[in-house]
């Protein structure tokens, strides 16, 4: 009998089965000029697929991009081009966050190569799975798109407050995570014999945070509503971890 899968062992299962792939030479395949996004999500959800794990129809719109069927848990993924963009991600329609509709998030970042190693085959360079509240504590936000009409000398024109959120990757906020494959999890997570430490992570909220903004349409200036945090200084600990046989360097905070 399959033991029932528990929140932690899935991620190390998930975890050590990227590695695996990885090391064995299993290729991004991209299968069109025009998909220039969904290649790296496709090849993740191939390492769910081979562990028998299911999840919900994958669409185009939905967060996270792969929400498992028999637990609360929720994997959205990032390919990055390398060289290319690194330090930061754009983020369309989520803030990040470690929960979301019940689901604890564990965001996938994979860098790839900016040009092919064959013909739409890219192999995958680095790999991080971190969860959502490394990335962002806070649960209390929910992002909604809003609009108001009014604009426009006939005052018939609809302005679409349609946010994107520009958010660091754990690649800027950690050292020695480059060229190696990285799981970081909160500090209390039990996880088995497969993987290993190799460094503790803390991350420290901020004193002040931005709770709304205003945009000036008559001279295009924007300014922010801004508050004491009431969990300023509040410290959320972490834990990077690599596979049992591969442990490479220590992983510290960059920032």
């Amino acid at each position: 009998m399959t033991p029932q899968r528990t929140l932690p062992t899935t991620a190390v299962d998930v975890f050590v089965e990227c590695h695996a792939a990885i090391r064995r030479g299993v290729l991004i395949q991209r299968e069109s000029r025009r998909d220039k996004e969904f290649h790296f999500q496709d090849w993740f959800g191939g390492r769910l697929a081979g562990l028998g794990i299911q999840f919900d129809g994958v669409t185009r719109n939905a967060y996270p991009d792969f929400r498992l069927v028999h637990l609360p848990l929720g994997f959205e993924t990032k390919g990055l081009r390398f060289p290319g963009r690194v330090a930061t991600y754009d983020s369309n329609s989520q803030v990040p966050s470690g929960k979301h509709s019940g689901r604890d998030i564990i965001y996938v970042f994979g860098r790839y190569p900016a040009e092919p190693l064959r013909e739409d085959e890219y192999p995958v360079y680095d790999l991080i799975l971190c969860h959502g509240s490394f990335l962002n504590a806070n649960l209390d936000y929910v992002h909604a798109n809003k609009g108001l009409r009014g604009f426009g000398s006939y005052g018939d024109i609809l302005i679409r407050d349609r946010k994107m959120y520009v958010v660091p990757t754990p690649f800027a906020l950690t050292m020695n995570t480059e060229a190696q494959i990285t799981l970081i999890l909160p500090e209390a997570t039990p996880v088995d014999q497969r993987i290993v430490e190799r460094g503790k992570l803390v991350r420290t909220e901020t004193d002040s945070m931005v709770v709304g903004y205003r945009f000036d349409l008559r001279n295009n200036e924007l300014s922010t509503n801004v508050v004491p945090n009431p969990n300023a200084g509040r410290l959320h600990h972490f834990t990077a971890y690599r596979v049992a046989q591969e442990p490479g360097p220590l992983v510290t905070m960059a920032i």
